[in-house]
């Protein structure tokens, strides 16, 4: 509860902030593609105006529109959505989390990073699993003609 003791209030605004970080989100990712904001209001498929108010934290895009939007700026739209709260951020320990704060690289540098070692993770969990599943390191599982050899050149020795 806020200092009025009511409790909507604070939900209205969690809601405002939100709208206006989206929207400076937004705007930042437009002008680091160095595009306008009419080339990105072409680009989506969003009136001019409507951008505008978006990126001045005036409305809040729908999770359509934030797609579009994407498309327009080139980077994933799940990035938009976690940023709008309508995804929570993706787990992925602290590799993935340094990629997606790390200021000096683009939302699509972020994703294609994140994709190559999401693929990386995948291999070598198959291959993990591969492993273990198949007693590799286990003594017992020796082939027969392996374990005759083995004692063989023991007694030759």
């Amino acid at each position: 509860m806020d200092e009025t003791g009511n409790g909507e209030v604070r939900a209205i605004d969690k809601v405002a902030d939100l709208g206006r970080d989206i929207g400076e989100y937004i705007k930042q990712q437009r002008n680091n593609a160095k595009i306008s904001l009419r080339q990105l209001s072409k680009l989506a498929g969003v009136s001019n105006p409507y951008l505008s108010q978006i990126e001045r934290g005036l409305r809040r895009p729908s999770a359509e529109i934030l797609q579009q939007i994407a498309k327009g700026l080139r980077i994933s739209a799940e990035a938009l959505y976690v940023q709008a709260g309508i995804l929570d951020l993706p787990a992925g320990g602290p590799v993935a989390d340094a990629v997606r704060t790390a200021d000096e690289l683009t939302e699509r540098q972020k994703q294609v990073l994140l994709d190559i070692y999401e693929s990386f993770r995948r291999e070598n969990s198959l291959k993990q699993s591969t492993v273990e599943g198949s007693d590799v390191d286990d003594e017992t599982d020796r082939t027969p003609a392996s374990r005759s050899e083995q004692n063989d050149a023991a007694q030759e020795r």
